[in-house]
C-alpha cells in the first residue's frame, strides 16, 4: 500500500521516529499497522499496534469535546451562556470578558490568544490555572476564529465543575469505559511506560526524556489531566473512538448532538473550525478527499484524527514527530500526502 510506503520513507527521512495506523471502513477495521522504533537509535524499542502515544490536543475531542457533547445533550451545559457564570474568576476588568460564551471557547472564537508560557511562572496546578484565568484577551469574542489551547484549559476547568467530577474520571467511566477503550487514559500508570512511545528530551524545563507524561509543559503544571491535551491512547483504540463517531456517537451521544458540534461554525468568516472538532480546509492537513462533513483535529505530538461520516471511513495517525524536539515540522509535507494515499487505495478519488 502507497500510504504505508509514504511513512515508512518518513521515518527513514526522519520526519518522526515512529507511527501507528488505524483505519476504519464501513465499521470495520481495514488497517492496524505501526512503524519505526520509539527513538531514532538502532537499539531502541520497535513500535508495535500496542505502542501508546500522547494525543496531546487530539485530547481537545476525544475527552474534552466529548465530555461537553454529553452534558450539552444531558441539559447540565447550555453553550450559549457566558462562562463566568461557571468561571467567575474569568470576569477580570475587561468587561468583554463576561460575553465570552461556551460557544466561543468551543469554537476557538473566545478571542483568548493561541498559547502561553504560563508554565514558565506558575509552579503548581492552582497557580497557572488562575493565570490561565486572568490572561488578556486579544480580539473581541465573536468577532475572529484563533486556535486557543488557553480557551480549552478554561473549558476543561468548567465542565469538571458543571459535572462535579475530575476529566479523566468522567471520561474513564462515559467515555472509554463504555466504548471499552482499555489503552486510553490520562496520566498512564507505571506499568505502560515501556509501551509509550517518548515524545521530547526535555533539556529546558523539566530537563529528563518525556516519556509516559504528557508532553505539553502548561498540562504537565496541571497534573496531566487538562482541557487541551493530556490524554495517551494506542491507534486500535482511537479507532474505535471514531467509529462510534461514524455510527452518529453511538454509545456516547445522540446523532443529532454530534451532528450539531462537527458542523462548521459560520459566524465567524474563513474558519474551518466547528464546536470542539474541525473540518477540512483548503488546502488542509486531512489532504484533498475529505467531504465537506468530515470532521478531525490534529494534535502538536504528530499526531491526527480525521473522519469522514459520507464515506464511512476513519483515519488515526499516531506519530512522535516532537522528538527529540519540536523543530522538526515534516510531518506537514507527509500527513495530507499519507491521507490522500489511503483515500485512494479506499476507492475514494474525488
Amino acid at each position: 500500500m502507497r500510504a504505508f510506503a509514504i511513512l515508512a520513507d518518513a521515518i527513514e527521512q526522519r520526519a518522526f521516529p515512529s507511527a501507528s495506523v488505524a483505519l476504519t471502513h464501513a465499521g470495520k477495521l481495514v488497517a492496524l499497522k505501526a512503524f519505526g522504533r520509539f527513538t531514532y537509535e538502532e537499539d531502541s524499542p520497535r513500535v508495535d499496534a500496542d505502542s501508546i502515544f500522547d494525543l496531546a490536543s487530539v485530547s481537545k475531542v476525544v475527552a474534552t469535546t466529548s465530555m461537553a457533547m454529553i452534558l450539552y445533550e444531558r441539559g447540565l451545559l447550555d453553550i450559549e451562556t457566558p462562562v463566568v457564570g461557571v468561571l467567575p474568576e474569568f470576569r477580570g476588568e475587561d468587561p468583554l470578558r463576561a460575553t465570552v460564551t461556551f460557544r466561543y471557547l468551543l469554537a476557538h472564537s473566545s478571542g483568548l490568544p493561541a498559547y502561553e508560557k504560563l508554565f514558565m511562572r506558575a509552579k503548581s496546578k492552582d497557580e497557572l490555572l488562575h493565570k490561565t484565568s486572568s490572561v488578556p484577551l486579544k480580539n473581541a469574542p465573536g468577532t475572529r476564529a484563533e486556535y486557543s489551547d488557553i480557551g480549552f484549559i478554561l473549558l476543561g476547568v468548567a465542565l469538571e465543575r458543571i459535572a462535579g467530577e475530575s476529566l479523566d474520571r468522567f471520561c474513564q467511566r462515559e467515555i472509554f469505559g463504555p466504548l471499552g477503550m482499555s489503552h486510553t487514559t490520562f496520566n498512564p500508570p507505571v506499568a505502560w511506560k515501556s509501551r509509550i512511545v517518548p515524545t521530547a528530551d526535555d533539556r529546558t524545563f523539566r530537563k529528563h526524556v518525556i516519556q509516559g507524561e504528557v508532553q505539553d509543559e502548561n498540562a504537565s503544571v496541571i497534573g496531566g489531566v487538562a482541557g487541551h491535551a493530556g490524554l495517551f491512547a494506542n491507534a486500535g483504540d482511537i479507532a474505535i473512538f471514531a467509529n462510534a463517531m461514524l455510527n452518529g456517537g453511538a454509545g456516547i451521544v445522540r446523532a443529532q448532538t454530534l451532528a450539531l458540534f462537527t458542523k462548521r461554525q459560520s459566524s465567524q468568516p474563513g474558519t474551518s473550525r466547528a464546536l470542539g472538532w474541525d473540518t477540512p480546509s483548503t488546502p488542509s492537513q486531512s489532504g484533498k478527499y475529505f467531504s465537506r462533513t468530515s470532521f478531525g483535529h490534529l494534535g502538536y505530538t504528530g499526531t491526527s484524527l480525521w473522519i469522514d461520516p459520507e464515506r464511512q471511513i476513519s483515519i488515526t495517525l499516531l506519530t512522535n514527530r516532537t522528538w527529540p524536539d519540536c523543530s522538526n515540522q515534516a510531518i506537514k509535507e507527509v500527513r495530507p500526502k499519507f491521507h490522500d494515499a489511503v483515500m485512494e487505495a479506499l476507492g475514494v478519488s474525488a
